[in-house]
């Protein structure tokens, strides 16, 4: 095997941590000693030990003289562990191979020099644009402090997410709404507006074995989320925010006895401003958000910069209809020329469905 096939092999150690690392990020971690695997590892949870730390435990036989292959530069300051630099120099590994730079500036290619000053070889960049990949989360909010956001929703081959009397579920079959769930699972948070409460009384939840609940988010400028809606009424068992524009203090009490966290936001051409909201929710720590919004809450999201990324799932039907809905509402753009583009575009078939994903142009 050759240094990008252990990578793989780290890359898909570093998966398991999917969900269970946030706002650290997804990192695994190979040995590899005289031609075989004497020790693996990655991140399981956030405050534990890393990767490095993980792979080097796992260890049946000394790693001195071994080469470790990480998705992501080692740790060189000390956090909820310390670092890893230090654990790799003490193992008398020889060589480290490197698939991503940490951006961090605690890290920032520090780790790399300490090691290589401790005479041990590093080679950088090995499969960097995968190991990329799969921590696109982690890179954009400590680049940036906000969380990654993409825009999800499901539609028709006709561009409908709802029939003319509003009915939507359901559009896509359970392969995908299955996949969902797994996406629930991976983001810190999922948010909707209030008229997705008031229409389709959903409970926001991971419902996947083991799964991790995201915190659930409701855009609601008035302060109008029905008390009988599922989301507060289960909201001391979820994590949930209410973000409203909404200043009366006795209404917010009543939210907040419900469980519900009330956070305030400024306005922006009637509704929450969501480029404020999207800097509180990063100082909290939530770095990434799953935006299962309707028409407006989507036209928003665009209009507002704030979305990252689309996750667009098409359905093999057509339900036809001047009236039903489509996906992003609002005023829309004026001119073929003014779209929102999508860029370094995929498309997954899931079931019978399919799933186009690609990031949002700047």
């Amino acid at each position: 095997m050759n240094d990008s096939e252990y990578m793989r092999m780290a890359i898909e150690l570093a998966k398991r941590g999917c969900g269970y690392t946030s706002p650290n990020p997804m990192v695994g971690a190979v040995i590899v000693k005289d031609g075989k695997v004497i020790g693996q590892g990655w991140h399981e949870k956030y405050g534990e030990l890393h990767a490095e730390r993980n792979a080097l435990i796992s260890c049946k036989v000394s790693p001195k003289g071994a080469t470790m292959y990480v998705t992501l530069e080692p740790c060189c300051h000390y956090g909820k562990q310390p670092p890893c630099t230090d654990a790799v120099i003490e193992s008398g590994i020889k060589r480290v191979v490197v698939g991503s730079g940490d951006p961090n500036p605690l890290v920032a290619g520090k780790g790399i020099k300490i090691l290589r000053e401790h005479g041990i070889e590093v080679e950088e960049n090995v499969l960097k644009e995968e190991c990329d990949k799969h921590n696109e989360i982690f890179l954009h909010y400590i680049r940036t402090g906000l969380p990654f956001t993409v825009m999800k929703y499901a539609m028709t081959a006709d561009g409908k997410i709802a029939t003319r009397m509003g009915k939507s579920k359901w559009i896509t079959g359970e392969a995908a709404r299955g996949y969902v769930h797994k996406q629930r699972h991976k983001f810190s948070a999922i948010m909707v507006g209030s008229g997705t409460v008031i229409a389709d009384d959903p409970l926001l939840t991971c419902r996947i074995p083991n799964g991790k609940n995201p915190l659930r988010v409701v855009c609601d400028s008035r302060l109008i989320t029905p008390f009988e809606s599922k989301i507060v009424k289960t909201a001391n068992e979820v994590k949930t925010i209410i973000a409203t524009c909404c200043n009366d203090r006795d209404k917010i009490s009543e939210y907040e006895k419900t469980g519900c966290r009330v956070m305030n936001i400024p306005e922006r051409n009637g509704h929450i401003d969501l480029s404020v909201l999207m800097k509180r929710l990063g100082e909290d720590k939530i770095d990434s958000i799953l935006l299962e919004g309707g028409s407006t809450l989507n036209w928003s999201a665009l209009e507002s910069g704030i979305a990252d990324k689309a996750q667009i799932y098409i359905a093999p039907k057509l339900f036809g209809g001047e009236s039903a809905k489509t996906p992003i509402g609002g005023m829309g753009v004026e001119i073929p020329d003014s779209a929102f583009r999508l860029k370094n575009t995929e498309i997954i078939r899931i079931g019978d469905d399919f799933l186009i994903e690609g990031e949002v142009e700047k």
